[in-house]
């Protein structure tokens, strides 16, 4: 697969990376059932009687050191993924290893996105949040990046279009139907399966078309449903010590299946972004490659996650700006292409491909920095008073100060 854009296909394939989830917009308050406790303690209490008696700060839950973990770790493989596209012809090896790692690096990102998504109820704040943090940034990049591809002659006629997500920006597009439809998967009785059925019809109609990329929308949507089902007890089962031992043979027997299987079958079914027709097999295929992929997918989604530490670490602040890290990265990964840095011969041995690598991960690490997050924060995280009556607000505080 290409990063270019000049067909369907490239557009298909590059596109698969896998969002960064917002900050943590929708924290469930069982993550950290005794991180509040220190605010029981009240050492300026006669000051708070005398200066400013009708002012409390909202207490201000802590981050979840395992999901900043996870979402930065998956950020490095979506960064290194885009680092192999190019360098997959004529190696079986790099293409096993993409195939492996497209398998559950998006699932990964939308369990987590569906399982902070939980709490998503329609409300005014919501939905300011939604459009501050999905809308707009979905809104700049998809005009960004066809500009981008113009100028660097890989589709100079690219138009601007909002209702064809290009390259990465599939995902907000995804992630903005999905959080809409949550109250609805938590009402039915049975989401997960209802979720399942829609995918797999899915992959039997292409008339559904590439509008707002609404064939990978639904096809995805299992794993957004199976996350909004998650509890915290279900990420402590998965990073238990029985479970990480065991995630080790079963990756390496995974990645051996994807090595057999790169000559035998179409990775793009790990992309679901097309219907069985558009890949050039039998309906009935759809259905059977959903349920087959979900299975996969879920047991590797587990392998990752066990792996994930919990502690803090020197990464775990970059977590939260993986939404610039993974938006930003897109052009360095065209811009590549179109200045020639992998024409090299010796890009195409093992010690190109290990280098590409890190160079892929230390750029994508460093536009996850604070630093970078703050340059492009009126674009990716803006805040947009300006557009939003007072009720919102009024509304957003209260609910993060609610226990």
């Amino acid at each position: 697969m290409s990063d270019t854009v000049t067909t369907v296909r490239p557009d298909a394939e590059a596109g698969r990376a896998a969002l960064p989830i917002q900050a943590q917009p929708e924290q469930r308050h069982t993550e950290q059932p005794h991180t509040e406790q220190p605010h029981t303690e009240q050492p300026h209490t006669k000051q708070a009687h005398t200066e400013q008696p009708d002012v409390a700060p909202s207490p201000v839950r802590p981050r979840d050191a395992f999901f900043d973990n996870a979402k930065y770790l998956a950020i490095v493989l979506v960064a290194v993924g885009h680092a192999w596209e190019p360098l997959r012809q004529g190696s079986r090896a790099v293409t096993a290893l993409y195939m492996l790692v497209y398998a559950f690096h998006m699932p990964a990102f939308i369990i987590i996105s569906g399982y902070f998504s939980c709490t998503f109820d329609g409300s005014p704040a919501r939905l300011k949040r939604l459009v501050t943090g999905v809308v707009v940034p979905y809104v700049v990049f998809e005009t960004a990046y066809p500009l981008f591809t113009r100028w660097t002659s890989q589709d100079s006629d690219r138009p601007v279009s909002l209702l064809d997500p290009l390259y990465l920006t599939w995902f907000l597009a995804a992630l903005f139907v999905w959080r809409l439809t949550t109250p609805l998967w938590r009402l039915v009785r049975w989401p997960l399966p209802l979720a399942l059925v829609v995918a797999m019809a899915a992959t039997t109609a292409p008339s559904i078309g590439h509008d707002l990329d609404l064939q990978r929308t639904l096809q995805f949507l299992p794993y957004f449903v199976f996350g909004l089902l998650l509890r915290p007890e279900h990420f402590r089962l998965v990073r238990r010590r029985t479970v990480r031992i065991l995630a080790v043979p079963v990756a390496f027997c995974a990645l051996a299946v994807a090595y057999w299987a790169v000559p035998r079958m179409d990775y793009a079914w790990f992309f679901h972004a097309d219907s069985a027709p558009e890949l050039g097999v039998p309906l009935w295929y759809g259905p059977l490659m959903t349920l087959a992929a979900f299975g996969c997918s879920l047991v590797l989604v587990g392998c990752f996650l066990a792996w994930v530490p919990g502690r803090r670490t020197w990464f775990t602040a970059l977590g939260a700006g993986t939404l610039s890290g993974y938006l930003l990265h897109g052009f360095v990964a065209q811009a590549a292409k179109h200045w020639g840095w992998y024409e090299p011969a010796w890009l195409r041995g093992p010690v190109g491909v290990i280098t590409a690598s890190v160079v892929a991960a230390l750029v994508v690490t460093a536009l996850c920095t604070p630093s970078v997050r703050r340059v492009f924060r009126c674009v990716i995280e803006p805040r947009m008073a300006w557009a939003f009556g007072g009720m919102g607000a009024t509304r957003s505080g209260a609910r993060r100060a609610a226990p």
